[in-house]
Formats: structure tokens, C-alpha cells, sequence
């Protein structure tokens, strides 16, 4: 994928035996978000997908401390079972945000035998990306996404 690099970007890639319909259903579906979006302890409620490029992609981070981390953002690309694009820079309908943090592009490409899964934090500036980093992006994103994995595995037959 062109476009991406280090010093703005951050990236959790991962290649599963998995078809794409089930990752994809874990990213896309409402009640499903929340049960694999952050690591835990932490969880994502009130979770708002509308999948349209402008359509809400909204959602409430939540800490065991009682920490509440509100984000509101839009989706910007939506190819189903592809690619899904969003950013906090913008809320529905394209209105501007008014706390953009980073913009997200997830990828399911088919590999040999399943799928290799893409999450890309992109940054506007490379402060941006280390304060991200510095927030546990790695760990707190292979977590997420060993969860994501893991209830992919509950819709497969």
C-alpha cells in the first residue's frame, strides 16, 4: 500500500486463515465493535457506524478507572469485505471535527489461504504519531486485534 510510512504512520498487520467476511463483520457490525475495539480492560461502547463515506463512525473509549474517551468521526471510504476508511477529523456529513486525533484505514487483502488484516493510523504531524505510540498503540492494537481475531473465529462455520 503506497502512501504509508513511519514517520507520520503507525500499523498492526496481521495474516489469519480467516476469509474476510467475518474480520470485516467484527469491524462493521454495531454490537460487535464493542466486544474486540480495545484491549482489555478497556472497552468501546456506544458504538455508531453508519457505512457510507460520510456516514457517523462514532464511539466511546472507556477505562477501568472510569476514564470516558468520546469520539466522534466519519467514514471516508467504505468497499466491503476491502477497505474501510475513517477520521475524527471529520464528523457526519463531512462537518469539521473539532479534536481530529488521526485517521484510520483498515484493509482486508486475500492472501494464500485467508486474508492479511491492515489497521494504519495515519498522523498529521510526526508528534501526533508519538504521542500514539507513546499511548501503547502497539501493544494496545495487537491486543485489540488478537480479540478481533478471536471473535472472527465465532462467525466462521
Amino acid at each position: 500500500m503506497t502512501g504509508f510510512g513511519p514517520a507520520l504512520d503507525l500499523v498492526i498487520e496481521r495474516e489469519t486463515a480467516l476469509p474476510a467476511a467475518p474480520l470485516w463483520a467484527c469491524r462493521t457490525r454495531p454490537a460487535l465493535p464493542e466486544r474486540r475495539f480495545c484491549p482489555l480492560p478497556w472497552r468501546a461502547t456506544d458504538g455508531e457506524i453508519d457505512l457510507r463515506p460520510g456516514g457517523r463512525f462514532n464511539s466511546v473509549i472507556r477505562g477501568p478507572d472510569s476514564e470516558a474517551m468520546p469520539g466522534r468521526g466519519c467514514c471516508l471510504e467504505v468497499a466491503p469485505e476491502r477497505r474501510l476508511a475513517w477520521t475524527g477529523a471529520l464528523t457526519e456529513g463531512f462537518r469539521p471535527g473539532s479534536a481530529p486525533f488521526f485517521t484510520g484505514v483498515i484493509t482486508f487483502d486475500p492472501v494464500a489461504g485467508g486474508t492479511r488484516y491492515r489497521a494504519v493510523a495515519l498522523h498529521a504531524t510526526a508528534r501526533a504519531r508519538e504521542r500514539h505510540a507513546a499511548k501503547g498503540f502497539a501493544g494496545g492494537g495487537n491486543r485489540a486485534t488478537d480479540r478481533l481475531v478471536a471473535l472472527a473465529r465465532t462467525l466462521t462455520p
